[in-house]
């Protein structure tokens, strides 16, 4: 079987290492190349914590458990890390932050509560600040190095025979006898199947098909879709695992760096006149992070980057055919980086042996058929959106 795949972002490059694996004929096209989308600007943060609808936080558990086992399968430096989480509240959120650990430990998810002591052997050499009323730790999660991890899936892939070449798909036609992409310079490819992993693109592609996946499109200032990262440069900063603060979460970074979302300032973020590196959204983030440390940290090491959630319009991923006639099969994902793993496994089976997946099953593209664009909202609480 031939499968043309669309997208080499995260879960497009990992169902198409596993349909490799298991001997069907890949290509793989991207506009840009790998990773260099949504993938380039996420937090990364691997986890179930704030996903409470039943069937997603099942989907979020199977995706940390595959990461677990895809990370001795795979080649180079590592680039997933179980290194927990610790979630830090003050007296503003200390009865989220309880609420949540409650709702946790109900479903059997490892949840804890620390003291300072132990949160800072934890973390790594930050300083708790004495407004923190209470923190929990989150033992089974951990964060993945997004750049290192898609390099890693695509070159197995390709030890495996899959092919990645540069183009930008404009059009995708899904027939009863096959399929066919066109190529912005006209190239057309045939095979058998279609995965549209295109990410934020995926409306507007598979729209090409006579397909309807609702997205989230909208990338104006303050958008859902739109997020904010900051870099900072900080060496001597020993962290050693996800960190959620009131007003700022930290993750480490490859070659010394530290990546900082502080999700309330996305409101003030502008995609058309991107944040200035000496502007008040960078020098809020250094003012949070020095707070942190024992030195402060000027804003001119912090490397501000705009990126652009990849959002289903109810905020679940979408994963299936849009049809029993289809040959098209969706995959898109706002929890790209926990789900890819679990999601290119159970993509490449359904695609390669015809055979429905029950973790699959919520999260049909033939959910929205019949619905009202109206009536469709984000479940921003499932998502995790706007949280802090």
């Amino acid at each position: 079987m031939k499968v043309i795949i669309v997208g080499a972002g995260v879960l497009g490059v990992s169902v198409a290492r596993h349909l490799a694996v298991a001997g069907e004929n890949v290509l793989l096209l991207d506009r840009q190349g790998a990773g260099t989308g949504t993938t380039a600007t996420t937090f990364a943060w691997t986890n179930s914590s704030r996903k409470p609808d039943p069937d997603y936080h099942r989907l979020n558990l199977a995706g940390m458990e595959e990461h677990a086992r895809l990370a001795g399968q795979l080649p180079g430096a590592s680039s997933y890390f179980p290194s927990g989480a610790l979630q830090w509240a003050d007296a503003a959120n200390e009865e989220r932050l309880a609420a949540n650990v409650e709702r946790l430990r109900s479903v059997g998810y490892p949840a804890r509560w620390v003291t300072p002591g132990e949160a800072a052997r934890i973390a790594g050499s930050l300083r708790i600040p004495a407004a923190i009323t209470s923190i929990a730790h989150f033992a089974g999660e951990g964060y993945v190095l997004p750049e290192r991890f898609v390099s890693s899936l695509l070159t197995d892939a390709e030890q495996h025979g899959a092919k990645c070449a540069i183009g930008e798909v404009t059009a995708i036609d899904d027939r009863p006898d096959g399929v066919s992409v066109t190529l912005a310079g006209g190239e057309v490819h045939t095979g058998d199947r279609v995965v549209l992993a295109a990410g934020r693109w995926t409306q507007q592609l598979a729209a090409q098909a006579g397909i309807d996946v609702p997205m989230v499109t909208d990338t104006g200032r303050g958008a859902a879709t739109v997020g904010l990262l900051g870099y900072a440069t900080c060496p001597e900063l020993d962290l050693r695992c996800v960190i959620h603060s009131p007003g700022l979460n930290l993750r480490p970074d490859s070659g010394g760096r530290t990546v900082l979302q502080a999700l309330d300032l996305n409101a003030d973020v502008d995609p058309a006149a991107p944040p200035s590196a000496d502007g008040h959204i960078a020098t809020t983030l250094a003012r949070r992070l020095s707070v942190l440390l024992p030195e402060p940290v000027p804003a001119s090491d912090i490397e501000l980057r705009v990126g652009f959630r990849s959002l289903p319009a109810d905020g679940h991923t979408v994963a299936g055919y849009a049809s029993k006639q289809s040959r098209v099969y969706c995959l898109v994902s706002h929890s790209g980086i926990t789900l890819a793993p679990v999601l290119g496994r159970l993509a490449a089976t359904e695609i390669s042996t015809g055979l429905e997946q029950d973790l699959l099953g919520a999260f049909r593209p033939t959910r929205f058929t019949g619905v009202q664009r109206s009536d469709i909202e984000v479940d921003q609480h499932a998502t995790g959106l706007g949280e802090q």
